[in-house]
């Protein structure tokens, strides 16, 4: 199958330590890809490549085909608005109420859209990923789960055909996680692209097509879902490559 995200030769250096090494790897289109290994090993910082997130200090990405450092302003505003992360620590803003926050990628990327289809789909949203307390309030009044799940419905606002998870399901009860991974196969069935990070086994082997292992800023190792499920000596590695 043809890949949407390609990392060719990249590499980053962040605080004079290079964290992504001549990486190259393409993420195939309409599959899960889940990015392991130990911390520090360099796997958040793939997913922040292939998000466009952070720029490489050499190589190039690629989402379709095209460069990323080479394309106008249009569509890169079509490259954001296909994809949505949710971040490691959620990522809201600060100085603005619940609401306020949701509606904003809505503003940008359907700008046409009225004020009442922007509150309808922001209440269908969160009522998906299983919210109930007051959009009024801001980030600093929410446990860190709560955070969490409202990261999670902003990924889902615009409808992206790729997501990006780094840790998504952690500080969140059993409940809230296993919703959150549901939802998360409702869209693999609907053709979505998704590429996460988890330290969590049963994610790894309820949600993946494909195992990739970041270690020292490299791919170290591409693996399915299928042979860790059935070799146990290739489960027990990624387990203890996850754990290092």
């Amino acid at each position: 199958m043809a890949g949407i995200i390609e990392l060719r030769n990249v590499s980053f250096t962040a605080q004079n330590r290079k964290v992504a090494r001549n990486v190259s790897y393409e993420f195939e289109t309409a599959k899960t890809t889940v990015l392991v290994g130990p911390s520090g090993g360099g796997k958040s910082t793939v997913l922040k490549l292939a998000a466009g997130l952070i720029e490489p200090d050499t190589g190039e990405i690629l989402f379709k085909g095209k460069n990323l450092a080479q394309m106008s302003r249009a569509e890169n505003l079509e490259f954001r608005r296909f994809g949505a992360v949710v971040f490691q620590d959620s990522a809201l803003w600060a100085n603005q109420n619940l609401f306020q926050i949701l509606e904003l990628p809505l503003r940008i990327h359907f700008p046409k859209m009225s004020r009442n289809e922007r509150e309808k789909r922001i209440e269908s949203v969160v009522a998906e990923v299983g919210y109930k307390k007051d959009l009024g309030i801001r980030p600093a009044q929410l446990s860190m789960g709560e955070q969490k799940l409202i990261a999670f419905a902003r990924a889902l606002l615009c409808h992206p055909s790729l997501l990006y998870l780094d840790e998504w399901t952690e500080s969140l009860d059993e409940s809230a996680a296993r919703r959150l991974v549901e939802l998360v196969r409702v869209r693999q069935q609907q053709g979505v692209t998704v590429i996460l990070v988890s330290h969590d086994m049963r994610i790894v082997i309820d949600l993946a097509d494909i195992v990739v292992m970041v270690l020292g800023g490299q791919i170290f190792l591409k693996i399915t879902k299928e042979q860790i499920a059935e070799d146990e000596g290739i489960r027990r590695y990624v387990e203890k490559g996850m754990a290092s």
